[in-house]
Protein backbone atom coordinates (compact mmCIF):
# COMPACT_ATOMS: atom_id res chain seq x y z
CA UNK A 1 0.00 0.00 0.00
CA UNK A 2 1.06 3.18 -1.02
CA UNK A 3 1.53 5.74 1.40
CA UNK A 4 -0.74 9.37 1.17
CA UNK A 5 2.20 12.29 0.61
CA UNK A 6 1.51 15.27 2.78
CA UNK A 7 0.86 17.29 -0.47
CA UNK A 8 -1.88 14.48 -1.31
CA UNK A 9 -3.27 15.43 1.49
CA UNK A 10 -3.56 18.90 0.85
CA UNK A 11 -4.87 18.85 -2.27
CA UNK A 12 -7.44 16.51 -1.35
CA UNK A 13 -8.11 19.26 1.48
CA UNK A 14 -8.09 22.07 -1.16
CA UNK A 15 -10.23 20.41 -3.77
CA UNK A 16 -13.28 19.80 -1.56
CA UNK A 17 -13.61 23.93 -0.65
CA UNK A 18 -13.82 24.75 -4.60
CA UNK A 19 -15.85 21.58 -5.30
CA UNK A 20 -19.34 23.27 -7.30
CA UNK A 21 -21.59 20.31 -6.70
CA UNK A 22 -22.88 19.56 -3.38
CA UNK A 23 -23.17 15.88 -3.60
CA UNK A 24 -19.77 15.16 -4.46
CA UNK A 25 -18.55 18.39 -1.86
CA UNK A 26 -20.20 16.10 0.59
CA UNK A 27 -18.86 12.87 -0.28
CA UNK A 28 -15.09 14.48 -0.24
CA UNK A 29 -15.60 15.76 3.22
CA UNK A 30 -16.37 12.45 4.13
CA UNK A 31 -13.11 10.83 2.74
CA UNK A 32 -11.12 13.85 4.32
CA UNK A 33 -12.60 14.39 7.81
CA UNK A 34 -13.44 11.18 10.22
CA UNK A 35 -16.68 11.06 11.19
CA UNK A 36 -16.20 13.08 14.54
CA UNK A 37 -13.46 15.70 12.52
CA UNK A 38 -13.87 19.07 14.07
CA UNK A 39 -12.55 22.05 11.85
CA UNK A 40 -10.91 25.18 13.97
CA UNK A 41 -10.34 28.52 12.93
CA UNK A 42 -8.82 31.21 14.42
CA UNK A 43 -11.06 34.40 13.42
CA UNK A 44 -9.72 37.44 11.31
CA UNK A 45 -8.40 39.65 13.81
CA UNK A 46 -11.59 42.11 13.57
CA UNK A 47 -13.48 39.21 15.29
CA UNK A 48 -11.17 38.77 18.26
CA UNK A 49 -10.71 41.65 19.43
CA UNK A 50 -14.65 42.40 19.13
CA UNK A 51 -14.89 39.07 21.16
CA UNK A 52 -11.75 40.65 23.78
CA UNK A 53 -13.31 44.05 24.36
CA UNK A 54 -16.80 41.77 25.32
CA UNK A 55 -14.49 39.83 27.96
CA UNK A 56 -13.73 36.75 26.04
CA UNK A 57 -10.00 35.70 26.41
CA UNK A 58 -9.93 32.77 23.71
CA UNK A 59 -11.92 33.15 20.82
CA UNK A 60 -11.92 29.71 18.10
CA UNK A 61 -14.85 29.58 15.86
CA UNK A 62 -15.68 25.94 15.96
CA UNK A 63 -17.19 22.64 13.02
CA UNK A 64 -17.33 19.34 14.73
CA UNK A 65 -18.94 16.48 13.07
CA UNK A 66 -19.14 16.42 8.82
CA UNK A 67 -23.17 18.10 9.06
CA UNK A 68 -21.36 20.98 10.82
CA UNK A 69 -17.94 21.45 8.56
CA UNK A 70 -20.32 20.39 5.05
CA UNK A 71 -22.29 23.95 6.23
CA UNK A 72 -18.71 25.75 7.00
CA UNK A 73 -17.76 24.46 3.57
CA UNK A 74 -20.70 25.35 1.75
CA UNK A 75 -20.61 28.74 3.28
CA UNK A 76 -17.24 29.64 2.23
CA UNK A 77 -17.26 28.16 -1.05
CA UNK A 78 -20.61 30.74 -1.60
CA UNK A 79 -18.78 33.32 -0.51
CA UNK A 80 -15.77 32.84 -2.12
CA UNK A 81 -15.55 30.77 -4.67
CA UNK A 82 -18.71 30.57 -6.52
CA UNK A 83 -18.95 34.13 -7.75
CA UNK A 84 -16.28 33.14 -9.90
CA UNK A 85 -13.61 35.83 -9.09
CA UNK A 86 -11.26 33.60 -6.55
CA UNK A 87 -10.25 29.83 -5.81
CA UNK A 88 -8.08 28.42 -3.67
CA UNK A 89 -5.13 26.57 -4.44
CA UNK A 90 -2.51 24.58 -1.71
CA UNK A 91 1.34 25.83 -1.98
CA UNK A 92 3.26 22.69 -2.79
CA UNK A 93 5.74 22.84 0.93
CA UNK A 94 3.19 20.56 2.65
CA UNK A 95 4.84 18.38 5.43
CA UNK A 96 4.26 15.62 7.24
CA UNK A 97 5.10 14.58 10.61
CA UNK A 98 3.88 11.02 11.63
CA UNK A 99 0.16 12.41 12.36
CA UNK A 100 0.01 15.57 11.66
CA UNK A 101 0.26 17.19 8.17
CA UNK A 102 0.96 21.39 7.72
CA UNK A 103 0.58 23.00 4.65
CA UNK A 104 -0.19 26.78 3.23
CA UNK A 105 -3.01 27.28 1.07
CA UNK A 106 -3.40 30.92 -1.07
CA UNK A 107 -6.87 32.63 -2.55
CA UNK A 108 -6.38 33.52 -5.85
CA UNK A 109 -7.94 35.26 -8.52
CA UNK A 110 -9.43 32.58 -11.37
CA UNK A 111 -7.74 34.62 -14.25
CA UNK A 112 -4.38 34.63 -12.54
CA UNK A 113 -2.28 37.24 -10.25
CA UNK A 114 -1.36 37.17 -7.15
CA UNK A 115 -2.53 35.79 -4.29
CA UNK A 116 -5.35 38.05 -2.13
CA UNK A 117 -5.43 35.78 0.80
CA UNK A 118 -4.51 32.69 2.36
CA UNK A 119 -3.20 30.48 5.56
CA UNK A 120 -1.96 27.91 6.92
CA UNK A 121 -3.55 24.58 7.88
CA UNK A 122 -2.55 21.73 10.67
CA UNK A 123 -3.86 18.84 10.29
CA UNK A 124 -4.20 15.63 12.76
CA UNK A 125 -4.61 12.29 11.17
CA UNK A 126 -6.36 9.43 12.25
CA UNK A 127 -4.51 5.62 10.93
CA UNK A 128 -6.32 5.86 7.76
CA UNK A 129 -5.21 9.56 7.09
CA UNK A 130 -8.66 10.97 7.87
CA UNK A 131 -8.58 14.69 9.79
CA UNK A 132 -9.17 14.12 13.13
CA UNK A 133 -8.41 17.90 14.23
CA UNK A 134 -7.98 20.89 11.63
CA UNK A 135 -6.82 23.91 12.91
CA UNK A 136 -6.79 26.79 10.73
CA UNK A 137 -5.13 30.27 10.76
CA UNK A 138 -6.07 32.52 7.77
CA UNK A 139 -3.84 35.29 7.38
CA UNK A 140 -0.73 33.47 8.69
Amino acid sequence: MTAVTAQEIADRYIALWTEPDPALRRKAIELVWAEGGVHLLQPPVEIRDRAAELGFADTVLEASGHDAIEARVARSYHEFVAPGEFTFRARDTAVRLRDCVRFTWEMVPVGGGEAVGGGTEVLLLDDEDRVTTDYMFPGA
